[in-house]
């Protein structure tokens, strides 16, 4: 069905990531590239000044680490960090890769977004391709 699908983690350890990489696997046909991402949003300067570089490259290195095995569950997979707002970074990233398809998994809401979690709904608005939510 779709050649270039983006599935969109998070890498705390509260999240599982394996429905959205088992729906990934049966929606993509054969050839099919996957594109693994995690967004983090930017650090505010006031705060940058004040934790030490050590452990925000330290931190950064980690995370890079833990996205990079996650990737290794989806085969071929490529793994990638992006800076941004959750919701915008995804939808910029699916449009600038050509992206015909998301996987994305949401949380349970809250009363604010009831049906979707805030990340989920607005990739599902905004998106240019196919989304597929995983609950």
């Amino acid at each position: 069905m779709y050649h270039n699908i983006l599935v969109p983690v998070l890498l705390d350890d509260g999240h599982d990531t394996a429905a959205s990489f088992a729906a990934a696997r049966a929606l993509a046909d054969e050839g099919a590239k996957f594109s693994v991402i995690h967004v983090v949003e930017p650090i505010p300067a006031i705060v940058a000044t004040e934790v030490p570089k050590e452990v925000i490259a330290r931190n950064q290195a980690d995370s890079l680490q833990k996205l990079a095995g996650l990737s290794k569950e989806l085969s071929g997979a490529k793994a990638e960090m992006v800076v941004g707002h959750a919701g915008r970074a995804i939808i910029d990233y699916a449009k600038s890769h050509d992206c015909d398809c998301i996987i994305i998994a949401s949380h349970k809401p809250g009363l604010e977004d009831y049906f979707l979690g805030s990340t989920a709904s607005r990739v599902v608005r905004h998106a240019h391709c196919a989304v597929h939510v995983i609950r």
